[in-house]
C-alpha cells in the first residue's frame, strides 16, 4: 500500500521500506508474527506489536535483521483516514504476478486515498499515479475509469480534457468534488487555485485525524523512557 506499490502501477517512487495493509484478526496477526519473526524483525518504535493499537489507526513499526533483508523496514496498518475497511480493500485489490508469486495491492483508488495526507511527498506521487492511469487508458476508458478521473485527477489541463471529452459531468461527481462545476468554463488558473484549497482541506483534515493518535504517541514514549531509567 506504499511506495513499492507505486512501482507496480507505474508511478515509480524510491522507497526504503515496505508498507502493508493487513487485517487485524487474532489468526492473521499471529500469521504475520511469525513471518516477521522469520525476518529477524524487530518493533522499532510505538507503539508495540498490539491489536488494539492497529484497530485505532497507528502504524507499527519494524527494521529486519534476517541477512537477505538486512536493514528492511516494515510498516503495517489496518485503518486509514478516509480508506475502507480492510474486508472491502481486499474486495478491490489488485493482483499481480510476479513469477510463481500472486502480489496483493491495494486498488488504485483506494492507494490514492491512503495517499491523501499531510505529508508534502504524497501529493506528487498521487498526481503520477493518477495521471499514468489515465494516460495509459484515456483512448477507450470504462465509465469506472472516467469517473475516478474526474474525482481524481490534480491538473487543470486534464481536467478540462476529460471534461470536453464526455458528454456529461454526472451530478453526483460534483456533490463529491465541487470544484468540478468550475471545468467546464476552462479556466486554468481558477481551477488550479481550487485544486490547492482542496489539497489544503485534506491536508488539514489528516492533522486533525492524528491528533489524538500522536497524543497517545507520546504517552506511550514517556511510558517507555520512564521503564528504561528504573
Amino acid at each position: 500500500m506504499g511506495g513499492q506499490a507505486c512501482v507496480f502501477y507505474g508511478a515509480a517512487e524510491f522507497s526504503r521500506d515496505t508498507d502493508l495493509a493487513i487485517l487485524a484478526s487474532s489468526e492473521n496477526l499471529a500469521r504475520l508474527n511469525k513471518a516477521l519473526k522469520e525476518l529477524q524483525a524487530e518493533v522499532i518504535a510505538v507503539p508495540p506489536f498490539e491489536a488494539k493499537y492497529l484497530r485505532k489507526g497507528h502504524a507499527v513499526h519494524f527494521r529486519c535483521h534476517h541477512a537477505e533483508a538486512a536493514g528492511m523496514r516494515v510498516d503495517v496498518m489496518t485503518k486509514m483516514r478516509g480508506v475502507d475497511s480492510f474486508p472491502k480493500l481486499w474486495t478491490r485489490r489488485t493482483t499481480i504476478p510476479v513469477g510463481e508469486t500472486a502480489l496483493e495491492l491495494m486498488s488504485l483508488p483506494d492507494l490514492v486515498q491512503a495517499k491523501k495526507t499531510q505529508r508534502d511527498k504524497d501529493w506528487p506521487m498521487l498526481r503520477r499515479l493518477v495521471e499514468v492511469n489515465y494516460f495509459a487508458n484515456r483512448e477507450r476508458p470504462t465509465r469506472q475509469q472516467i469517473r475516478f478521473w474526474f474525482l481524481e485527477l490534480r491538473t487543470s489541463e486534464l481536467l478540462i480534457e476529460l471534461a470536453a471529452a464526455q458528454n456529461r459531468l454526472p451530478a453526483d461527481l460534483i456533490r463529491k468534488r465541487p470544484l468540478l462545476k468550475l471545468v467546464r468554463a476552462g479556466n486554468e488558473s481558477v481551477i488550479a487555485a481550487a485544486l490547492v484549497e482542496e489539497e489544503n482541506l485534506e491536508r488539514e483534515a489528516d492533522r486533525q485525524y492524528w491528533k489524538a493518535l500522536k497524543r497517545e504517541l507520546e504517552s506511550l514514549r514517556h511510558a517507555r523512557a520512564s521503564q528504561a531509567k528504573r
